[in-house]
């Protein structure tokens, strides 16, 4: 990533590694959103948290994007999915 002099907005360099966090409170529905949203693309999933209480279950997912667009309409599947309540 490299920072655009003439503005605040960063220049990223496609294709990339992209990282999201998901949020939900199962993780197996969690890990099939995941699987459904990013089918066809190279990615990774890894553990993150569990909630204090245990209701929330968080997940790192890195995905390689070739484009701003295709890096947004991931974000965007996740966050429509029900079974995803936060993507970060």
């Amino acid at each position: 990533m490299i920072l655009d002099s003439n503005s605040k907005r960063p220049v990223i360099e496609y294709p990339t590694k992209w990282d999201y966090k998901v949020i939900g409170e199962d993780i197996d529905k969690l890990l099939k959103a995941i699987e459904e949203t990013v089918t066809g693309l190279e990615y990774e999933i890894t553990p993150s948290n569990i909630s204090k209480g245990g209701k929330y279950f968080s997940l790192n997912l890195t995905v390689v994007v070739l484009s701003e667009v295709m890096r947004n309409r991931v974000f965007r599947d996740l966050d429509d999915h029900p079974n995803v309540k936060i993507v970060i």
